[in-house]
């Protein structure tokens, strides 16, 4: 993910009105009157109109949560104004302290976790390779930050004519749009975007974001879950899953699989099986623990010859999974009853999701090494899986 544009982040986060908390610790009315005026502008998205109001306010109070992530972002979007280099790093680094003191205090708000993801600890950003391109993309970002959106737009879109396959550039003329409030624009550009890298999951998710702030929750749902398939292993993208669940009133499935074992770090000593599974139920892990014993001392270097120290795979995980899935069980004998995981990993063999899954929800840093090059040629099962069996429907009332 490209570090600039984290500006545009904000156009996506909303602060209390006024919170019991802050009401408690800021007491005189002075205070919650300046309070109320800073959160306003920054939720009319004036933050460089509400950066000195909440300036003053952490000075009066410097464990407001609301006001330290407030000032955190103001100051995020002011650095973007800012031609000197080094003083827009100190900016942001600034930024990125009163973000982390508000997540030390408790928010746990979906969009302070975002800014902590993508902000670096030293406040640097990724320039442009073509040095015209990165001159248009930065006057593109200094305005944006002042709100002027229309020659934001017309800065970005020269950075676009000079690359076309500027995922950036595109990106932000959709921001653009949606700043000005042309959706039909925004959602374009966003998925002109998507087109220039599919394997990026910003335009997914900011598009998702709007289509669920215009109701339009369906292709919002398909929009989020293509985030997560473009990068599921960044937090990020699976926070903005969540964010269409509450938006939707529905609660994201948990899947996991209890295989019961223990895979030794010495590949020559035995899996553990945990003794209290169910005599039943062990006779059936017993599969999965062995096949996985195999992988480790034969098979890994028949599949993989070029790869010198062994790994844990997808190949690995997924041939343990469907032996043990295809065991017979006695007539009558319900899964259930005997270990309601076998029963998932049942449901999961029978509709061809056993990858999907492990990729999904039980990769390690082994298997992930594994992930891009099953993107590539599967995106549309990957997608299935997430609808099928993690993300729920869309619900009546949002």
């Amino acid at each position: 993910m490209f570090r600039r544009g984290i500006p545009h982040l904000l156009l996506l986060l909303f602060l209390p009105s006024f919170s019991s908390a802050a009401a408690q610790s800021g007491a005189d009315d002075a205070y919650k009157a300046e309070r109320k005026q800073a959160v306003a502008l920054f939720n009319e998205q004036k933050h460089l109109e509400a950066l000195p109001l909440f300036e003053d306010l952490a000075v009066k109070n410097p464990n407001d949560v609301d006001v330290l992530v407030g000032l955190g972002a103001c100051l995020i979007d002011h650095s973007a104004t800012l031609a000197d280099e080094d003083a827009a790093k100190k900016e942001r680094v600034r930024a990125r302290e009163y973000l982390l003191h508000a997540k030390q205090l408790g928010s746990t708000n979906g969009l302070l976790l975002n800014l902590l993801d993508l902000l670096p600890a030293d406040g640097s950003i990724r320039h442009q390779d073509n040095a015209e391109v990165d001159k248009a993309i930065q006057a593109g970002e200094a305005a944006f930050a002042k709100r002027d959106y229309d020659d934001a737009i017309k800065n970005y879109s020269r950075a676009f004519e000079l690359d076309p396959h500027n995922y950036a550039a595109a990106l932000f003329i959709a921001d653009g749009h949606f700043s000005k409030r042309d959706f039909p624009k925004a959602q374009e550009w966003y998925e002109r975007a998507i087109q220039v890298n599919p394997d990026t999951e910003t335009a997914y998710r900011y598009e998702a974001d709007m289509l669920t702030k215009n109701g339009e929750m369906e292709k919002a749902r398909t929009r989020a879950i293509q985030a997560v398939v473009a990068e599921p292993y960044n937090a990020v993208t699976w926070r903005g899953l969540a964010q269409w669940a509450n938006a939707n009133r529905v609660q994201l499935k948990s899947i996991h699989i209890n295989t019961h074992t223990v895979m030794s770090q010495n590949a020559d000593d035995g899996p553990q099986i945990n003794p209290k599974t169910s005599p039943e139920a062990i006779a059936i892990w017993i599969l999965y623990s062995g096949t996985r014993v195999r992988w480790r001392k034969e098979e890994f270097k028949k599949h993989f010859p070029q790869e010198t120290q062994y790994r844990h795979s997808l190949a690995e995980e997924g041939d343990a999974l469907s032996i043990t899935a295809q065991f017979q069980l006695k007539p009558g004998v319900s899964l259930d009853s005997i270990d309601p995981d076998l029963s998932l990993l049942k449901r999961l063999y029978d509709a061809k999701m056993i990858e999907p899954y492990v990729l999904l929800n039980a990769a390690d840093q082994g298997i992930a090494q594994d992930y891009a090059a099953y993107r590539a040629q599967n995106r549309p099962r990957l997608e299935e899986y997430l609808s099928q069996f993690v993300v729920p429907p869309t619900s009546a009332k949002p």
